[in-house]
């Protein structure tokens, strides 16, 4: 039987998306959240948020495309090696959007989108004239073609900041699948290399830029509010502004200095910040 390793991961993201669907406890526990994995060392949420969807709707598009790509990967590989490519895109998506929002210490996140990427990746560099659809449309295009525009696309929504998507994610989990499924099969760089360059040199160069010119990232700020009443919702959101920063202030020492180097005092209030988080 094909895509035993599919179906397992199929049916155990089904049980912890409901759980979490229904019991918000459940839910923040083992969500992706900053605070709590910078903070608190809670580690197991690079894995445990994979497991986690927003809604019904994410769920289903996210196991879809992961069943569709696991057999054909667990053919070539083995079930051992597809799950290496499924959690090591898993774990390196969620670490490339710790890196990149390791002073928003609201940021949370959830979904299978990065581990996903990671097989999608992966099968474009293993098989050799792969087509893939839009959005499950009947219409195909070129393996290549699809892995630089959803690159593309990635990279625009990691930079624009206009949507809820985890693009950073998609990215890192796509990147993490693809080298993971070329390291394990190596002899598909020669058979299919330039797919492969076409996919890897935007994406590396794009990435060097993020983590040697951090201000790449920014494009644009936020305006302050110059009239108007001065309303609770005003008087809230400043509090929490300022929490925030604070939060992050406290965050970006650690990350510098290590926890050690946090006062008593400091140490009092974040943990009543994280608290509040």
């Amino acid at each position: 039987m094909d895509n035993i390793a599919g179906l397992c991961l199929f049916l155990i993201t089904l049980y912890t998306s409901y759980r979490g669907l229904q019991d918000t406890v459940y839910f923040s526990k083992y969500a992706f959240r900053i605070d709590r994995i910078q903070v608190h060392k809670e580690y197991k949420r690079l894995i445990t948020s994979g497991f986690l969807h927003a809604d019904w709707m994410h769920l289903i598009f996210n196991m879809i495309a992961m069943y569709s790509f696991a057999g054909g990967l667990e053919s070539l590989l083995g079930i051992p090696k597809l799950l290496l490519v499924y959690f090591g895109s898993l774990i390196c998506g969620n670490l490339l959007s710790l890196y990149i929002h390791r002073n928003n210490s609201a940021y949370t996140a959830i979904g299978a989108s990065g581990a996903v990427s990671g097989l999608v990746y992966a099968s474009i560099a293993l098989f050799p004239g792969i087509e893939l659809s839009l959005l499950f449309l009947p219409v195909f295009i070129p393996g290549w073609a699809f892995g630089l525009l959803y690159t593309a696309y990635t990279i625009y929504g990691i930079r624009s900041k206009r949507d809820n998507i985890g693009h950073e994610a998609h990215l890192g989990g796509g990147l993490t699948g693809m080298i993971i499924g070329l390291i394990l099969y190596p002899d598909a760089l020669l058979l299919n290399m330039l797919p492969i360059l076409v996919i890897l040199i935007p994406s590396l160069i794009f990435l060097y830029f993020v983590f040697t010119r951090p201000e790449f990232l920014i494009t644009g700020t936020l305006k302050p509010k110059t009239s108007g009443t001065y309303t609770i919702d005003d008087r809230y959101h400043t509090i929490r502004r300022n929490d925030e920063k604070e939060l992050d202030r406290l965050l970006e020492k650690i990350h510098k200095t290590g926890m050690e180097s946090l006062s008593k005092p400091e140490r009092e209030k974040l943990e009543k910040l994280s608290g509040k988080s």
